[in-house]
């Protein structure tokens, strides 16, 4: 009966915060006008630039900040306890993501669709791009290695979603070129779920799985490598053919899969075997206070959304009124799926008692993706009565499509920065998608391999650092939209409270990681955690220095 009470109080909460709060910011603090001519109808080139439909768009926006990580964060947060969690995504997805979200979006459509690092240049300060830059990249670096991790896990654990979620591309594939010809956009949704879910039913029959070793390396390297040569092709083709349609198919399959999930609460209504506050952590365990906060990025608040929503959604924003629909129910359907992970993970479908739910959860970082496939679709079988194989490959299929459509648009976003790269220093080679392309693949190849071994299987150890990180760039994005809200003589405390609680809990996070993986001698993370810390730091100095300038500016203004 739990799990009903979390339920009905966490979408409550959500649901508020789309009726009233979002209302309110759209209409007072971002004042969206729906007259303003967008970046995808004044650069409209049918590649990147391209006016699209909110609700297509809201897929394609929604399952490429989703990805893996709304599942993955809750399901290990719950190691203390699940109100914590509860808590923190049912709030931060109110008045912290929906607002970052949604900011980031309106600051890029504003601005010529600028990404949020090239806005921070015009709002901060030239110096400031350059070290922006540097955070996006690295956030970006980790969420396609620590993804590509997760999908290679899955295929090897979960053999009966390979089918599903390469037959997932054709089905995208040919429905962009329908849809780019006019058709139906109604029909071609219950044609392109039907037949998803039709790949699902075979591939419960017929799993694939790779042999144990092929080339000198194991089945889950050689998984990565595939998913990345995908991603590669992927990320260069124009947003229309691939992208958008099977972000949209993605978003329907996710509705589908959560009325499964939320409605099998409510039919079997299951208890909580997982307790309220964990009091039997592990001694070497991480605390709750400030590790929760990073540990839960998507699904509460994450510093990737605002690179997607200023990098490819504010491209195809067709009027700036769709930045609230797109971007804050973006948003709010993130927290959903973090919610219901976190029902799944507690419940007593994962373990029937406290005692077996303690044996799972006996150490921070043991759950994960497999940890929500196998209780939520035991969760389904009780209350839809399906059989466990197929909830098993419905569920994994769900959150390898996720991912994927993250790599492929972290893939893309990653090409963009080192394309950038290359302008602002004026090494022409650099501006070649095919090699930018290159350069980022190698990358998260280099860092889930240098993470993980040669199996890349450990790369699930940079999580921790893709947390941190990730809230600090949340914490950047909100401190450029806060300048520019006080520039613009408008309340900013919207997104300067949010921005001081995730800067204070990342940099907390980060400073005790730095010292646990220095003490373990892992100089790959210690590098990268140190050059966040001093990046962002340097950032925070540049942009204290231009507010205080603008508010001696506002005082000189209204002096007599």
């Amino acid at each position: 009966m739990q799990s009903v009470m979390i339920v009905v109080l966490g979408i409550a909460g959500m649901a508020c915060g789309w009726f009233f709060y979002s209302k309110f910011i759209a209409s007072k603090i971002y004042q969206l006008d729906p007259n303003f001519v967008t970046p995808a109808h004044e650069f409209n080139d049918g590649v990147d630039y391209l006016p699209t439909n909110r609700y297509v768009l809201w897929g394609h926006h929604f399952t490429s900040v989703a990805g893996a990580a709304p599942i993955v964060g809750p399901a290990i947060a719950v190691y203390w306890g699940w109100v914590p969690a509860v808590l923190w995504v049912t709030l931060g997805t109110i008045f912290f993501a929906g607002v970052h979200d949604f900011g980031a979006i309106w600051a890029s459509v504003r601005n010529k669709g600028k990404s949020i690092g090239a806005l921070s240049e015009e709002v901060i300060g030239k110096r400031t791009r350059s070290l922006f830059m540097i955070v996006i990249f690295l956030v970006l670096l980790m969420v396609n290695a620590v993804f590509g991790v997760v999908i290679a896990g899955l295929f090897v654990g979960t053999p009966s979603a390979v089918f599903p979620a390469w037959s997932a591309i054709a089905v995208a594939l040919i429905v962009g070129q329908l849809l780019h010809r006019n058709f139906n956009l109604t029909v071609l949704s219950v044609l392109g779920v039907t037949a998803l879910y039709v790949s699902i039913y075979i591939g419960s029959l017929v799993p694939i799985e790779l042999p144990e070793q092929l080339f000198g390396l194991a089945a889950n390297a050689n998984w990565l490598i595939i998913l990345f040569v995908y991603a590669a092709i992927a990320s260069m083709l124009p947003v229309w053919v691939l992208l958008q349609p099977r972000d949209f198919i993605n978003g329907m399959q996710l509705f589908v899969g959560l009325f499964l999930l939320y409605s099998a609460v409510l039919l079997s209504m299951p208890d909580i075997s997982a307790p309220a506050f964990n009091s039997m952590v592990a001694a070497e365990s991480p605390s709750l206070v400030p590790l929760l906060f990073v540990t839960i990025a998507c699904g509460a608040v994450s510093g990737f959304h605002g690179i997607v929503s200023s990098g490819t959604t504010s491209k195809q924003i067709d009027k700036e009124t769709d930045a609230r629909f797109v971007g804050y129910l973006g948003a709010v359907g993130e927290g959903s799926l973090a919610l219901i992970t976190i029902v799944a993970v507690s419940g007593v479908t994962l373990a029937a008692t406290p005692e077996l739910w303690h044996e799972i959860y006996d150490q921070y970082g043991q759950a994960g993706a497999a940890t929500f496939v196998q209780g939520g679709a035991q969760l389904i079988q009780n209350g839809w009565g399906l059989p466990l194989n197929i909830s098993t490959t419905l569920l994994a299929t769900m959150v390898v499509l996720f991912a994927a459509t993250t790599m492929d648009t972290g893939v893309r976003l990653q090409r963009y920065i080192i394309q950038e790269w290359g302008e602002i220093y004026g090494i022409p080679v650099l501006k070649n998608g095919i090699l930018a392309t290159v350069v980022a693949v190698g990358c998260c190849l280099l860092l889930a391999f240098g993470a993980g071994g040669a199996s890349g299987s450990g790369g699930l150890t940079i999580w921790p650092l893709f947390g941190s990180t990730n809230q600090i760039l949340a914490g950047l994005t909100l401190l450029v939209l806060s300048v520019m809200l006080i520039r613009l003589g408008r309340p900013a405390r919207y997104t300067l409270i949010p921005m001081i609680f995730v800067m204070i809990t990342s940099v907390w996070a980060a400073v005790l990681k730095l010292i646990e993986w220095y003490q373990a001698g892992n100089w790959v993370l210690v590098t990268i955690d140190l050059i966040v810390l001093v990046t962002s730091v340097m950032v925070i100095l540049e942009a204290a220095s231009v507010i205080a300038r603008y508010r001696r500016e506002n005082y000189a203004s209204q002096s007599p």
